[in-house]
């Protein structure tokens, strides 16, 4: 049965929370966040008091031309326990959004935290926010923020950075993970993780933001040859994936086979068999497997090589990977 939420408790003072929107913000900067802080408040039956502000009170149209309807103007915003900024679409560094980057500053004035979403550390950074702290953005525009604002000490691989009580996080789905973390520093890990059993994501993802899945890090191929083995090899990981075991499927040679490979995946069939076992060992450890089913159902074979393939694709080890559901907490 899905789990009920908490009943109101009297007397609650909510927290409350203000995501700031704008003429061609990012929908999903906008949006994760509101899931998050929406959704544990209906856990905590009222613990969260989550509303839209924009510049003019006035609707904004996001990055995918979807309108959202202004709770109020920033003008009329007071108590603000957390403000969240998301990241612009076009204008990335906030060139040109001046007013923006003001009004970004005043209500952070009155703000007792402050988180940004993506490409919303350029506005933190902008009306200094930044300055002297740890920051991260989305890795794509990591480089830039470092550039134009050396003051700031830019981390390009973290999924979030908290220094005091402002944080950052990457790109795009991000904003979930940071915001999944300020509920667990409001509220304890318990309440983070049933907010992310009912939003479906991890609670904190291991790795950083070069964390990327095999399917997405390896081009697209309909070659005649490898496609039908690429998805036997999705298939079914654990089987005979060798060389020549797969040059015979394929009826091509194994030094052909290789070229194939590197021509069109940019990799060895060995590194790519890897990838794919390394997929399927972590999804199991995100299952509950303990490592050494992950090790043997994966097709990786040993507790051993299992520890050396997480230790060279997330620099983390198997048992550290499946503790890091257990809480949002970066260090854990």
């Amino acid at each position: 049965m899905p789990q009920q939420p908490d009943r109101p408790r009297p007397h609650q003072v909510p927290h409350h929370v203000y995501v700031l929107a704008f003429d061609g913000v990012r929908l999903l900067d906008v949006a994760a966040p509101l899931e998050v802080f929406t959704t544990a408040a209906r856990y905590t039956g009222g613990g969260y008091l989550v509303r839209v502000c924009t510049p003019d009170g006035q609707d904004v149209t996001t990055s995918t031309g979807l309108r959202i309807a202004a709770d109020l103007p920033a003008a009329d915003v007071r108590r603000t326990d957390t403000l969240i900024v998301p990241g612009h679409a076009e204008r990335v560094t906030f060139d040109g959004r001046a007013e923006l980057v003001e009004l970004v500053g005043q209500l952070a004035d009155g703000a007792g935290r402050l988180a940004s979403v993506c490409t919303g550390a350029f506005a933190l950074a902008a009306a200094g926010l930044l300055h002297g702290r740890r920051a991260t953005t989305h890795w794509e525009h990591a480089a830039r923020l470092a550039w134009l604002y050396p003051d700031t000490d830019v981390t390009a691989d973290a999924i979030y950075v908290q220094d005091g009580p402002v944080f950052t996080s990457a790109g795009v789905t991000a904003g979930i993970d940071v915001c999944l973390a300020l509920v667990e520093q409001d509220h304890g890990p318990d309440l983070a993780r049933r907010v992310a059993r009912d939003l479906v994501v991890f609670l904190q993802r291991p790795g950083g933001q070069s964390q990327f899945s095999a399917a997405s890090r390896t081009p697209a191929t309909g070659h005649p040859v490898l496609r039908p083995l690429l998805d036997a090899i999705a298939a079914d990981p654990a089987a005979d994936h060798r060389l020549a075991a797969l040059a015979a499927k394929a009826a091509v040679s194994p030094r052909h086979l290789t070229r194939l490979f590197n021509q069109q995946l940019g990799t060895t069939p060995a590194a790519y068999v890897e990838s794919l076992r390394f997929e399927a060992a972590r999804m199991l450890l995100e299952r509950g497997a303990n490592v050494t089913e992950a090790a043997e159902r994966s097709g990786l074979g040993s507790d051993e090589t299992l520890r050396r393939v997480f230790a060279r694709h997330l620099g983390t080890t198997p048992s550290a990977y499946a503790a890091r559901f257990r809480t949002t907490a970066v260090g854990a």
